[in-house]
């Protein structure tokens, strides 16, 4: 075993991977409903392969793979948390920091009732709310104490102790809290989800996790004949007469195929190839001629689907409907919306599902419709291949610089820190990426990469830093941080909930838990409630309160430090 240790120590970064590999391995099991996920289990892992002794992690890699991390967390969060900023959703928002700021008042007043130092206070916040971020930067604040080299270690270690403590019911909380509202509130949360869908456009017989619009779009075959009411009229009144909500994409005559224009004039014995909404073909019937399945030749017939983020101002706030009937027929012809996203959650595509400025719509039609539809709502979503470098370069450069400015909390000097700064500069980047598409774009792959990749970087690194004091912290406070996490993680939730309930009228079960699990930015519970409503009526709520919930949990770190050490 001494050669293994030996190896261990020699090639620190061997050892790194190791925890990273080992930890998301961790992180994949699942007890019921519970799954401790890569980040968790890595930090688990790092700590203990940290009980081998003399593994040390230069603090300038984690520092950096940290700020990769809360540079992109800002970066896919901008767009959400700029356009959620407005008069209509003013109630879902301070919902969302009531929640942060009542995590962060039980947070304190636990901590000083318990005599809990920084560090461990900043764990129970990281862990009991299920923020890794503030691991981060309470670290960063930590550093700015003015401590000696071993105590502030001895406080980022114990942050990692509080953390790893607390995190694992503060994970479970949320999805407890899904199923006893609605044993509590008597809510049946599928039939709820069907209602909310209904009154959204969509369908009320869903199968379990469907939807009928999810297969809204269909292309068919009909043979004109003699009886039908098209013969002698032109592609345009064909589509007219279904708002356009059908399109002809190619016609059959005994000539051969071609792509028809709206002047081509149908004539019996013609076939045409239609695509459109399946509510439209639903109004069909004969009209059009025979529905057949066979043409009797290869036809060179295909579509595209293509991501466009939305950046027109104009279209945020408009629902699916109402952007279909503001739309003129020749903008909207040929193109039609499959699917939609928000932060990387998948929307429901309904009539009623509300639009905003840096959504992702999948929109499926010909090449030349998809170019004109995309010059109207914002830009194709950037390859996989492609990232604009030098804006990436220039952002993590504003977040440090803005990383630099302080300020005082009693008494205390205290500056942003690389963490907050690169928050700060994500967001706006974000931001001015919906603005001007064309600069500062960032593939989403990839921003999800450097982001899960970042974070879980960096608390490998203060998982083996932490060593054999982390073990030895667990065994003296770990029934107590255990105890502080459950308050930590329900308390909020309930109260919240509550005056959610009260005050601000939030009643509909869907969106009440919705803004529940966002404000918590409780994953896991959100993938409870997704289960149980069997469809995605709940994302958009959880996505607007996520956005906020995230910067806000961020930002109680170094304040919680702060109070904490000169409290």
């Amino acid at each position: 075993m001494e050669i293994i240790y030996e190896q261990l120590r020699n090639f620190p970064f061997i050892t790194l991977f190791l925890s990273l590999g080992l930890g998301f391995f961790l992180g994949k099991f699942k007890i019921g409903k519970f799954q401790l996920g890569g980040i968790a289990g890595t930090l688990i892992v790092g700590v203990i392969l940290g009980q081998v002794g003399g593994i040390h992690i230069n603090e300038e890699i984690k520092n950096i793979f940290f700020a990769l991390f809360i540079f992109m967390v800002g970066y896919l969060g901008g767009p959400q948390f700029f356009a959620s900023l407005k008069p209509s959703a003013i109630k879902y928002l301070v919902a969302a920091f009531g929640m942060t700021l009542l995590g962060l008042l039980t947070v304190l007043g636990l901590s000083l009732l318990a005599g809990l130092d920084a560090g461990l206070a900043a764990g129970l916040a990281a862990g009991g709310l299920t923020q890794s971020a503030i691991i981060g930067t309470a670290g960063n604040a930590i550093d700015q104490l003015g401590l000696a080299a071993n105590a502030a270690k001895d406080l980022k270690t114990n942050v990692a102790v509080g953390y790893s403590i607390t995190y694992i019911f503060g994970s479970i909380g949320p999805i407890l809290m899904v199923s006893l509202v609605a044993i509590v509130m008597k809510w049946d949360l599928r039939q709820e989800a069907i209602k909310l869908a209904i009154s959204m456009g969509g369908s009320g017989e869903l199968g379990e996790g469907q939807f009928k619009p999810l297969n809204r779009i269909d292309t068919r075959a009909y043979k004109i004949n003699k009886s039908s009411k098209f013969v002698n009229k032109t592609i345009s009144q064909l589509e007219t007469e279904f708002n356009s909500d059908l399109t002809v994409e190619k016609l059959l005559s005994v000539v051969g195929s071609i792509d028809p224009v709206r002047s081509t004039v149908i004539e019996s014995g013609n076939i045409l190839l239609i695509s459109g909404l399946v509510t439209a073909f639903a109004k069909v019937g004969d009209s059009i001629g025979e529905e057949i399945s066979e043409f009797g030749e290869n036809i060179d017939f295909t579509e595209e689907v293509r991501n466009v983020f939305i950046t027109n101002r104009k279209i945020h706030g408009l629902t699916l409907k109402q952007l279909h009937d503001k739309a003129t027929i020749s903008q909207r012809h040929g193109v039609y919306v499959v699917g939609i996203s928000r932060m990387n959650n998948k929307l429901p595509v309904l009539e009623g599902t509300e639009l905003h400025v840096g959504d992702e719509l999948a929109l499926v039609g010909r090449k030349n419709d998809l170019d004109r539809a995309q010059k109207i709502v914002g830009y194709k979503a950037p390859s996989i291949t492609k990232t604009e470098f030098v804006t990436f370069g220039l952002g993590m450069v504003a977040g440090y610089l803005i990383g630099e400015i302080g300020f005082s909390i009693n008494g205390a000097d205290i500056s942003l820190g690389s963490g907050l700064g690169c928050l700060i500069s994500g967001l706006f980047m974000g931001f001015f990426r919906t603005r001007h598409p064309k600069i500062g774009s960032i593939n989403t792959g990839a921003a999800t990469f450097l982001q899960s990749f970042g974070l879980a970087v960096f608390v490998a690194v203060v998982g083996l830093n932490a060593g054999q004091p982390a073990l030895l912290a667990i065994k003296q406070h770990g029934i107590t941080l255990l105890l502080l996490g459950v308050v930590v993680t329900m308390l909020p939730m309930i109260i919240q909930l509550f005056i959610n309930y009260k005050m601000f009228k939030i009643k509909n079960p869907i969106e009440a838990l919705g803004v529940l699990t966002g404000s918590k930015s409780a994953n896991p519970g959100f993938a409870a409630l997704l289960e149980k409503a069997g469809n995605s009526t709940a994302t958009p709520t959880f996505t607007m309160t996520y956005a906020v919930a995230n910067i806000f949990l961020t930002l109680w770190g170094p304040v919680i430090v702060a109070i904490i050490a000169h409290g």
